[in-house]
């Protein structure tokens, strides 16, 4: 697809270190615009990240580091961001932790980690975001959702990452509603299963899982498309239909 053109804007790609992330964070900088790119632990990455946007696209990079679940870090990481690359315009909500065990198995803290990262990260990380667009009258906000969470996917396994997801994207269509006269949008985009993820299971659609341009495509398209798609959902699945229990 045709990308779009983000000269002048800036972006904050969520837990955009490594993997899916890091993808966006060359994407957007292909398309013109200053990047930051967050991480929590992974340093060195980080730094790799945004290098490489760098050099690659001429574009203005920086790190940042932080628990984007804590309400105090989300204000000092775009605290540092304004102050180097100017109020974030575009933000991509894509950090979040897995649980890939029986939901019975899960501890306190992991099952709080899991819907921290996935859901409180994506509203915190919005809600500060919202008040430097609301006065600009501008601004792009894409909330990393996963396949099927919005028709009620059901498994006893990594049960708080489904949940934690269906509430992203609940928050995406109400955060569309309360922004829609203030000339911005907010969508979601909802993987499968991606050529980067760490496993994959043995029946793919497609016999396949998605590229990184599977994903990224739709994420640009918001990015740079109309004022009127707001609160939408983009599946990147290959029509996959999961089995529940």
């Amino acid at each position: 697809m045709k990308r779009p053109d983000l000269t002048g804007r800036t972006a904050l790609i969520t837990g955009s270190a490594t993997g899916i992330g890091r993808g966006f964070v060359e994407a957007i900088a292909e398309c013109g615009a200053a990047v930051a790119v967050h991480y929590h632990t992974s340093a060195d990455a980080a730094q790799e990240t945004a290098e490489t946007a760098r050099e690659r696209y001429g574009v203005q990079t920086t790190t940042v580091q932080g628990d984007v679940t804590d309400p105090d870090v989300v204000d000092t990481v775009f605290d540092a961001i304004e102050a180097e690359l100017g109020s974030v315009d575009l933000l991509i909500n894509n950090v979040g932790d897995f649980a890939p065990t029986h939901w019975e198995d899960i501890d306190w803290k992991t099952w709080n980690r899991v819907l921290d990262t996935n859901f409180n990260a994506t509203y915190l990380c919005s809600k500060r975001a919202l008040s430097p667009m609301r006065d600009a009258e501008y601004g792009r906000i894409v909330n990393i959702g996963y396949a099927s969470a919005e028709n009620g996917l059901v498994s006893p396994t990594n049960f708080p990452y489904f949940v934690a997801k269906a509430g992203v994207l609940m928050f995406t269509r109400m955060l569309a509603a309360d922004t829609q006269r203030d000339g911005i949008t907010v969508n979601a985009v909802s993987p499968y299963v991606v050529e980067t993820s760490d496993a994959f299971p043995e029946d793919l659609p497609r016999d396949r899982p998605a590229t990184l341009s599977d994903v990224i495509d739709p994420v640009l398209f918001f990015l740079g498309g109309p004022e009127y798609i707001s609160g939408q959902n983009i599946a990147v699945d290959g029509g996959w239909l999961p089995e529940t229990v």
